[in-house]
């Protein structure tokens, strides 16, 4: 989710995977795929990079960023890496066959 601000100044997320297009002459207007529009304070360029990071986030979530960044385990993502005292059983890779 990203979260953009209204004219009103209130602050709402919004799944960025829902966003059919983009408009901007001249307040930024959202158009969601069923049709909804929002209208926010942030410019285009602005709600483009908020969408590239979220994009970015996810991305970086699948292939186990540090700890630190990573999302709260109750997601039930699985931890790239044990914690103290925990061990993953070690998976073996075969060779591919050809």
């Amino acid at each position: 989710m990203i979260v953009v601000t209204r004219l009103n100044d209130s602050r709402f997320a919004i799944n960025p995977d829902l966003i059919e297009r983009i408009h901007s002459n001249p307040d930024t207007t959202l158009v969601m795929v069923d049709g909804a529009k929002y209208i926010v304070t942030e410019t285009m360029d602005e709600v483009i990079d908020a969408i590239a990071s979220y994009r970015a986030r996810v991305i970086g979530l699948a292939y186990g960023t540090p700890v630190e960044t990573r999302a709260p385990s109750h997601l039930g993502l699985v931890p790239t890496e044990p914690h103290a005292g925990e061990q993953h059983p070690a998976v073996p890779l075969r060779p591919r066959k050809k």
